[in-house]
């Protein structure tokens, strides 16, 4: 019982106040690492044009997923923005909004559409999933608290922001956290992202139960830069160059080419 509480506690606390006082500048080295290793990049499986739809993270917009949209796009795959402006938390836009967006873009393309939602967007893109299992080709998560019970997990002054835009309180946020993002997996292929260095959520709430099509990928990195970090990029080029139904696990050695050496260096 002692060990269930411990661990509880342990889930429920912010990121540590190194790791979010750097968020920026690491965001900024993320951006020309990701430059540098395009190159490299452009040279992955290519993929066999499903659409894709990318989900922003909180308070950001289309805007945030641009290039890694411009990337998906060149290496042969239909990147779609979510085009419902910026992302406030508010219920309506994912109960509705979103919900009819992805029902309007699996009409139009008649094919299983594979989801990437960054930070809140990736809990949006798990409750699509759980909700229309079939029409979901796979989920790739980046830096999403999708095993927060509560508020703790998020950096004071994200919770304080969520608050105000979402409307909802604090004990409304915990009971649509647990709703949303609480239980158990998509049955889809699931891929979460992670970085111990995230400096906006707790890295522990980010990853997801082990199965045989469920995956946690450990990436250097901070939580605001995963829209550009040159590992990530090569995990979701991998992923979605799977063919449908032939999922299979990541192999993590082939990240190490990708990394931030500067980011590497100070172990975040």
């Amino acid at each position: 019982m002692y060990e269930e509480i411990d661990v509880a506690r342990h889930r429920s606390r912010p990121p540590s106040i190194l790791n979010t006082i750097t968020e920026l500048p690491r965001t900024l080295l993320e951006v020309s690492a990701l430059m540098a290793s395009m190159p490299k990049l452009s040279r992955l499986p290519k993929g066999d044009a499903h659409p894709v739809l990318l989900l922003p993270g909180f308070l950001a917009s289309d805007d945030s997923t641009l290039v890694l949209r411009q990337y998906l796009l060149a290496m042969g795959y239909e990147p779609l923005p979510w085009a419902l402006g910026r992302n406030t938390g508010r219920q309506q836009l994912f109960n509705e909004a979103l919900v009819e967006r992805f029902l309007q873009l699996v009409g139009r393309y008649g094919e299983k559409i594979s989801l990437i939602g960054q930070s809140l967007g990736g809990v949006y893109a798990r409750d699509i999933a759980h909700r229309f299992p079939d029409r979901v080709r796979q989920v790739i998560t980046l830096g999403s608290p999708f095993g927060a019970m509560g508020v703790g997990a998020t950096n004071p002054l994200v919770q304080a922001l969520f608050a105000r835009q979402s409307g909802l309180n604090e004990d409304e946020m915990r009971e649509k956290l647990i709703e949303i993002a609480g239980g158990e997996s998509p049955q889809v292929p699931t891929t979460a992202v992670f970085s111990k260095g995230d400096g906006v959520v707790n890295w522990r709430v980010c990853r997801e139960s082990a199965s045989h099509q469920t995956e946690s990928i450990e990436v250097k990195g901070s939580h605001c830069g995963m829209g550009f970090n040159a590992a990530i990029y090569c995990v979701i080029a991998d992923r979605l160059a799977q063919a449908d139904g032939q999922w299979s696990p990541f192999e993590a050695d082939q990240l190490r080419q990708y990394t931030c050496p500067v980011t590497a260096a100070y172990g975040f």
